[in-house]
């Protein structure tokens, strides 16, 4: 491996035939000359955390949303909200941090889009950041390659709170020379981004992220499940896997949930389900046997066929409980979350 090298104040490590990782520093003064005005759209629980930290960096921010009210807060912080989304369009970069597929295209494309303004005035890139098929993103390059702007496929790893703590991750793909446009933005929001290539890699990879975000939960609902009727409290288990080579970031962060039953909204069962979907179709399309993500996507419809929609993914937990003749009650413990709070 190369010596790590500093480009533009941020570290970097190449490894031959290997994705560019770039861990991200604290920010861009408005004096920068790469500084570029920004817009916003979707100011949903992901949107509005991640343009909040554009907004407190000092960004030229403009922010729209179907409910503008969602969006009125960021205005305290400088931002800039905007009727109607077609002003977007003066920006110079534009981020998309939407639902589905269908909310992109409409947002970008559809009547009363980004793009139906029918003026010269247009942005330069778009770096759409929504949870999307390999096929929804190659239509969309189509879209805007038509129009002469350039794409950066950047979906993200974290949620609300992951990214009030400084922990998102970026994963990109498109032109180098977009992502590097968009370099010290992203640098504003997450703490790190991996270039992985061309094209919509960065959706593969976003897609592969997500199948394991649910087969790991729904692996450690069973292992806490067992080992609760065993008699362990879920408190001390889940103390022991944390410390252990096994825990990780993301068991730590919902060890909360899983030992108090807080099952406040991070991820909804039916954007896992979405995602699960994209990952078995992704595998029928490259040939490649998933059979623990069919089991857990079968799981995940149960889930929501049981009306347990309505708050987060975690919520695994009650399920498996509920197979195994377990009832579930809090535990009232104090267990950190991994993430300062």
């Amino acid at each position: 491996m190369d010596r790590p090298r500093e480009v533009g104040g941020a570290p970097q490590c190449r490894v031959e035939n290997r994705p560019l990782i770039i861990f991200l520093g604290a920010g861009m003064a408005k004096g920068d000359a790469a500084y570029r005005s920004v817009g916003w759209i979707g100011i949903g629980r992901m949107g509005h955390a991640m343009a909040e930290r554009l907004a407190k960096a000092g960004a030229d921010l403009t922010v729209w949303n179907r409910t503008r009210a969602k969006a009125e807060p960021l205005s305290a912080l400088g931002a800039k909200v905007a009727a109607d989304v077609t002003e977007l369009a003066a920006c110079d970069v534009v981020f998309v941090m939407v639902s589905t597929w269908k909310d992109v295209e409409a947002v970008i494309a559809g009547p009363g889009g980004l793009l139906s303004g029918g003026g010269a005035t247009k942005p330069k890139l778009v770096v759409e950041c929504s949870s999307i098929s390999l096929e929804g993103s190659a239509q969309l390059r189509e879209i805007l390659r038509a129009r002469g702007i350039e794409l950066l496929a950047a979906p993200v790893s974290g949620n609300a709170k992951v990214i009030k703590a400084g922990r998102l991750s970026f994963v990109c793909s498109g032109p180098r020379r977009a992502f590097d446009v968009a370099l010290p933005i992203l640098r504003m929001i997450a703490s790190s981004a991996s270039y992985v290539g061309e094209g919509e890699l960065a959706r593969i990879v976003k897609i592969c992220h997500n199948v394991f975000l649910g087969v790991v939960t729904q692996s450690l609902a069973e292992i806490t499940v067992l080992a609760q009727k065993a008699g362990v409290p879920r408190h001390a288990f889940l103390a022991f896997m944390n410390d252990s080579v096994m825990g990780s970031t993301f068991s730590r962060y919902k060890t909360p949930a899983f030992v108090n039953l807080d099952f406040r909204v991070t991820f909804t069962p039916e954007l896992l389900r979405k995602d699960l979907d994209l990952g078995l179709d992704a595998g029928q399309r490259f040939g490649v046997p998933m059979p623990l993500a069919s089991i857990t996507r079968d799981i995940v419809q149960t889930m929501i066929g049981r009306g347990m929609a309505d708050k987060d993914f975690a919520q695994l937990l009650v399920l498996q409980a509920q197979a195994s003749g377990v009832e579930l009650a809090p535990e009232n413990a104090q267990v950190d979350d991994g993430l300062g709070g």
